[in-house]
């Protein structure tokens, strides 16, 4: 009898440390069991766990690809001085009808107006991309802030208006840059970085992707063709980089979209292919050379204006009014016409068939198609230069 009681006292021992083991295994987090699956403890199992979890969760490191870029991104600060009416009807618009702009007979004084921005060298020797907006006139005193923290004064070799592209010259040598990208290969939904000094808060990397691409009539500058992106973009950041994940150049950041005057997810750059070339003519002719066919007013295209034409769709735009000393009327193009096509490229909207002109080489032969009285024909045009307004100062 004692035997067989040893005997089931020890079976039911055995039964309560299965029940208790088991509710320990059960409660312990996956981490803890992996980790006891392994030799050497749970430390040596964590560190690929979180991995793995970094990895199933998409989020990629940019971590050596901003520290290669920041150093490239400068602090820009640009002051002018402007006279200002010391009249208490300089703001009235019946006194300025009579006075203009001219109220020194009340005397006038001088203010120093400053604004900042940053910047990108594109070449070792000093060559500094930014906005246009963000040095102002050509009588700006320009400082350029490096990462190094030195303060350069800065030459302005040219401004473009059209891009809002400026391009500054500083006199230093070994300078850190960052590679330039093909901004026509960026696709929507890939990652980017916005690199400037928004609110003056130096080498700020915010991180989003491309909304969109090729994006006009915008109301930012008379040439749009900008990158769309959610990367943080504020008051600051204009002039500053936007790369791609291989760490490339693909835009100069320039204007965001706000209700509120800060960031609410939509900002814009110019591409690094139009900036490139911008700063090419700028170093090469002190300004930009675009082409033109002369002034030509024309009007966005809708259903209801395509069905009074009699058009088979809503595509093109109207010409409504155009010089007749220009291009497009020695071409033969009338007010009246539609306008659908460009070198043989559908024209959508407006903005686009002002690039197509631009872009076009000066003295260049084109075909534009257009719709008339209900038929489609074709001209020829011959390119001539713009007339544009441009700073350059040496």
């Amino acid at each position: 009898m004692k035997r067989l009681a040893f005997a089931v006292v020890a079976i039911l021992m055995g039964f309560f440390a299965g029940l208790v083991m088991t509710g320990r295994l059960h409660r312990a987090p996956a981490g803890e069991v992996a980790a006891a699956a392994q030799p050497g403890g749970g430390d040596q199992a964590a560190a690929p766990a979180g991995a793995g979890a970094r990895a199933a969760a998409g989020l990629p490191d940019f971590t050596a690809v901003a520290d290669r870029a920041v150093g490239a991104v400068t602090n820009i600060s640009s002051a002018q001085v402007v006279r200002s009416s010391n009249s208490p009807f300089a703001n009235d618009p019946f006194f300025r009808y009579f006075f203009g702009d001219d109220m020194d007979l009340f005397g006038g004084r001088d203010r120093r107006e400053a604004s900042l921005g940053s910047g990108v060298v594109v070449s070792s020797d000093g060559y500094i991309l930014t906005n246009n907006h963000v040095v102002g006139s050509d009588t700006a005193e320009i400082t350029v802030a490096l990462a190094d923290k030195r303060e350069l004064r800065a030459d302005l070799v040219g401004t473009d208006p059209y891009t809002d592209i400026a391009l500054l010259k500083v006199r230093a040598t070994g300078l850190p840059t960052i590679p330039w990208g093909d901004s026509s290969r960026l696709k929507v939904a890939e990652w980017v970085l916005a690199i400037g000094n928004p609110f003056q808060l130096n080498q700020t990397v915010t991180l989003g992707i491309v909304s969109a691409v090729g994006r006009a009539n915008v109301g930012v500058a008379a040439y749009e063709d900008f990158i769309q992106t959610d990367a943080a973009i504020n008051p600051g950041n204009s002039g500053g980089a936007l790369i791609n994940a291989r760490g490339e150049l693909v835009g100069i950041n320039t204007a965001i979209y706000s209700q509120s005057g800060g960031y609410q997810g939509v900002g814009f750059a110019v591409p690094s292919n139009l900036a490139r070339r911008v700063m090419t003519d700028l170093i090469r002719y002190g300004e930009v050379r675009r082409g033109s066919l002369g002034y030509l007013q024309v009007r966005e295209m809708n259903e209801s204006l395509a069905q009074q034409l009699g058009l088979p769709a809503a595509k093109g735009v109207l010409v409504e009014r155009m010089a007749r000393d220009s291009a497009a009327y020695d071409a033969g193009i009338r007010p009246g016409d539609v306008i659908v096509s460009f070198n043989r490229k559908s024209v959508e909207d407006s903005g686009q068939l002002l690039r197509l002109i631009a872009d076009s080489p000066i003295g260049s032969s084109v075909t534009v198609g257009a719709y008339r009285d209900g038929r489609m024909i074709e001209l020829k045009a011959q390119v001539g230069a713009m007339r544009q307004r441009t700073t350059a100062r040496r």
